[in-house]
């Protein structure tokens, strides 16, 4: 079976030897995960915490939110978490987690929008001939009876907001769409929901079931040409400051030592 993700293929896009240490080589990374990864987790920790409670007939306060994410910000933070940006110090995260919760709490509370599941499991035969599968886990699934569709919704704590166009040819919303209307049939309306917490904003998408089979058969595509390849080079970017294999990624190393003979040049 050939398995895959959205960001299994993301990491193919963005760096080819990067893909290659974490999914071929299974190389477990020695540089610890960076400061955005870690709220953008306790947030969605804290988010999932709320959501449960609200289906369990419960609706915490802003004080039970906020004292939920304290304690699990404080239990799984290490001194050893990348900080790429050392202008923004650790408060400065945390207080702009409080921020994303304070003001998506006071959007959408009661929260009676009937929601059904949190981080669902969702899997996706893309073509039985070749046996591929696309897996992933949807942050938080509302059934709208008064739209008469189910709407998928996904948080976002990053600083940037992405263009229309790329929202809209988004892959991990439409691989979503894809497995959701094969569990509740092709003709179900289904929508998507981006939650940017960052701008207290949200990208409301919808896609018919033509434009899901053509991408389909666009992933089927890529993911044949990702299993055809041999050759991995490295790709350099502003993604390379945060990324857990520069350790031992050659491009990286080669640019630390120009950087330090830099350095040497400047103090002569």
């Amino acid at each position: 079976m050939v398995l895959y993700s959205h960001s299994k293929i993301e990491t193919f896009e963005q760096c080819k030897l990067k893909f290659k240490y974490r999914y071929i080589d299974k190389i477990i990374p020695e540089i610890p995960g960076s400061i955005e990864g870690y709220l953008g987790g306790i947030v969605h920790r804290t988010l999932e915490w709320l959501y449960i409670q609200v289906m369990d007939k419960k609706t915490p306060t802003i004080t039970d939110i906020i004292s939920f994410y304290s304690e699990k910000w404080k239990e799984n933070y290490s001194d050893d978490t990348l900080i790429v940006n050392k202008n923004v110090t650790i408060e400065d995260y945390f207080n702009r987690g409080v921020e994303f919760l304070v003001n998506y709490y006071m959007k959408h509370q009661p929260f009676k929008d009937n929601t059904i599941a949190i981080e669902r499991k969702i899997e996706i035969d893309l073509d039985k001939e070749s046996d591929i599968k696309l897996i992933g886990f949807i942050d938080r699934l509302v059934n709208n009876i008064e739209n008469n569709e189910i709407e998928i919704h996904d948080y976002k704590t990053g600083s940037s907001v992405l263009s229309k166009e790329k929202i809209e040819n988004s892959r991990q919303l439409a691989i979503y769409s894809l497995a959701i209307k094969e569990i509740f049939g092709k003709e179900k309306n289904v929508s998507m929901i981006w939650h940017f917490l960052a701008y207290d904003t949200r990208f409301y998408l919808k896609k018919t079931n033509e434009e899901l089979e053509k991408f389909k058969k666009e992933v089927i595509e890529l993911i044949k040409r990702i299993e055809a390849t041999k050759e991995f080079p490295p790709t350099k970017s502003r993604l390379c400051d945060w990324c857990q294999y520069k350790d031992i990624c050659p491009v990286w190393k080669s640019y630390n030592n120009w950087e330090k003979k830099l350095d040497t040049f400047k103090s002569i």
